[in-house]
Parts: structure tokens; sequence; C-alpha cells
């Protein structure tokens, strides 16, 4: 999933947490209440981090689960 903002994007069905890893910090915030179609969406998106903007972004509650250490 080659992004320049996205690392990686991770869906847990049952608590409906979005994780998601950016580029270049690595950082993991998880995004609470997202739905099944909304993870799938942002999946097939051509632009994830478009996606993330549009879609995501101020959206959900979230927290910083994991700071990836680069600075």
């Amino acid at each position: 999933m080659p992004s320049t903002a996205i690392l990686n994007i991770r869906y847990d069905p049952s608590r409906r947490i979005l994780s998601v890893w950016f580029v270049p910090s690595g950082d993991r915030y998880d995004y609470e209440g997202v739905a099944p179609e909304t993870y799938a969406a942002f999946k097939a998106a051509s632009s994830k981090g478009q996606f993330f903007n549009e879609c995501v972004r101020d959206r959900f509650r979230y927290r910083l689960v994991e700071h990836g250490g680069r600075h």
C-alpha cells in the first residue's frame, strides 16, 4: 500500500477501531467507532492520504497509541 503519508492501516471489526501508522514518524493512532465500510473504502482508496484527510481526520475520536520514535 504505497503512500507518502500513511505507512500502514489495520482494523479490528469487533471493537470498530482503525489503527493508522503515519510516515515519517511511525506514530500509530487508533480511531474509534469506524464502520467496516469506511475501512474497506480506505483500504481500496488509490490515495490513502487523501482518503484519510477527507473521511477519517477530525471525524472520529482518536488517541496516540505508539510513538514511532523517529525524528
